[in-house]
């Protein structure tokens, strides 16, 4: 099994289509297409459904995709070890944030690393703390910061950034601000909720807190992004459980505290593989984090 087979494979895997994976690739169709046939016979199975509009994973196909990313992961640290070791830090540092995350600036975070690393590719990717965790479990991110998220302690290391209470936004004119005092979440019962997909850290952390306190609440209004979400509050379309530095970015909203379960906390954290799998630029990245913190 040679590793252009994989690089093929994962390629046209991601793309779900041949003529593009090639395109990207700068290979021919034709040449992709006899690799995949390569790699097919060697393992005396398909990998791919192919029709004349789509082309999809065989089940056989899923499971190769998740040992081979994990393959050519090993394989670029491998190349960006020995580069470092020859003073160099080259290669590919590819991460994930949640939006808002708080212990960090990821932004300056990375401006710093860019000028003390200028010869590393840095991608970066948003999205949910469940999605993340499997990113960089799966080696597609070399680390991500997220909400405190339930993982395999023998794949990924979960490094601590801050915690902070939740709080309860509402407009101004809502009758919680008229009330002026610490809430539970039995007096959030039947209110109309404006929260984040469940994937969302945030949204996760409020799930626990109402779930231990045994008060059920529905989710009306859900929003990908965190502007959204504070515009529905501000037009009191309907209140929401955030972590507290979410109060700042929109001063006009009225912030009461959460009391009433011990779960009402908001903890982010980094989350990294194992010490032995953590790419040199991982690594960089996390002596400036902890260098700026100290």
């Amino acid at each position: 099994m040679e590793l252009r087979h994989l690089q093929h494979f994962v390629a046209v895997a991601e793309d779900r289509h041949f003529t593009r994976a090639a395109e990207r690739l700068l290979v021919s169709q034709s040449g992709l297409s006899a690799s995949i046939r390569s790699l097919e016979r060697e393992l005396r199975t398909p990998l791919f459904v192919r029709t004349t509009r789509r082309v999809t994973l065989t089940e056989a196909g899923r499971a190769l995709l998740v040992e081979a990313e994990r393959i050519l992961a090993q394989v670029r640290a491998a190349h960006e070890a020995v580069a470092a070791v020859q003073g160099v830090l080259r290669g590919t540092l590819a991460l994930g944030t949640e939006q808002c995350i708080a212990g960090v600036h990821p932004a300056e975070l990375l401006a710093g690393f860019r000028r003390r690393h200028p010869d590393v590719e840095i991608r970066l990717r948003q999205g949910g703390s469940a999605a993340l965790a499997e990113e960089v479990a799966a080696g597609r991110l070399d680390l991500a910061f997220v909400y405190r998220t339930p993982t395999d302690p023998d794949q990924l290391r979960s490094v601590a950034l801050t915690s902070e209470p939740m709080t309860v936004l509402c407009h101004p004119e809502h009758r919680l601000a008229r009330a002026g005092a610490p809430l539970t979440p039995h007096d959030l019962g039947g209110e109309v909720f404006v929260d984040f997909h469940p994937d969302w850290g945030p949204r996760r952390a409020t799930d626990t807190a109402f779930a231990t306190a045994g008060v059920r609440r529905t989710v009306a209004l859900e929003v990908n992004d965190v502007h959204s979400l504070l515009d529905l509050v501000d037009e009191n379309l309907g209140i929401a459980v955030v972590p507290r530095h979410f109060r700042h970015k929109r001063a006009a909203l009225t912030a009461l505290p959460l009391k009433g379960t011990g779960d009402s906390v908001y903890e982010s954290v980094v989350l990294v593989p194992s010490q032995e799998a953590t790419s040199p630029a991982a690594r960089a990245l996390m002596a400036l984090l902890d260098g700026g913190r100290s």
